[in-house]
């Protein structure tokens, strides 16, 4: 599983790269068809294939981050927004001691909020930081892929993320995707209650309509979307 940059440091100096990417993912349940690393997968997947298409330098993933709302479920591991935040600003200050004074934070869990925070406080005196992607590019990447389910109604362990693991890492994915689609499109409260109080499995989309084709369209979607958010960090 090539998760990792496996880049040496003679391939960085040649690379001579001065906009890094650092996949940003979780530890959570994803019930019980997809394994609690979902979301830095999708994050890495996404990343490396930014990375490699705008010769970019790609960073090791943040394995764990906020993932509160998922606490009621076991297996899932979370740390701070505090923790989240200090983590990329040591990141942003390490990489900028070496030259590289950009950032594309590429996000695979949608709980992680501070995200948006730690970007807005970044770029008060200039584009330096970009959060990829955002709500726009998932539903451009779903329209573009053939997606049968709706952003808001497909939020977890559903069509989008099940697809992308079945094209990238099949063997990850277990048969009970296809029985588990769970709707719960009212969440009000979901902020007070976790996903438990919405779904007892974890699940809340539809995995059912999943297929390797869609999850492969899904990430080149996104590879090619990103182009637009360069343009900023370039300017």
């Amino acid at each position: 599983m090539h998760l990792l940059t496996t880049a040496t440091s003679t391939d960085e100096a040649a690379r001579k790269a001065t906009i890094a990417v650092l996949p940003v993912g979780s530890f959570e349940q994803h019930g019980d068809h997809l394994p609690l690393i979902t979301d830095t997968v999708v994050a890495c997947l996404i990343a490396k294939g930014i990375a490699e298409t705008y010769n970019l330098r790609l960073l090791p993933p943040m394995t764990i981050s906020c993932s509160h709302e998922h606490e009621g479920f076991a297996g899932t591991v979370s740390i701070s927004a505090s923790t989240v935040m200090t983590m990329i600003n040591d990141i942003r200050t390490s990489l900028a001691r070496s030259g590289v004074e950009r950032l594309v934070i590429v996000n695979g869990h949608g709980g992680n909020h501070v995200l948006a925070n730690v970007t807005q406080e970044a770029n008060v005196s200039g584009p330096r930081v970009v959060l990829y992607p955002q709500g726009d590019d998932w539903v451009a990447a779903r329209t573009s892929a053939g997606l049968e389910s709706t952003w808001g109604g497909d939020m977890h362990g559903g069509e989008i993320e099940t697809s992308i693991m079945l094209h990238a890492y099949p063997d990850l994915v277990r048969d009970s995707y296809r029985t588990a689609d769970h709707e719960a499109r009212d969440r009000p409260e979901l902020l007070v209650t976790g996903l438990r109080g919405y779904t007892e499995t974890g699940i809340i989309g539809s995995p059912s309509l999943a297929t390797p084709a869609k999850g492969r369209a899904v990430l080149e979607s996104l590879t090619a979307l990103f182009a637009d958010h360069l343009k900023v960090l370039d300017h």
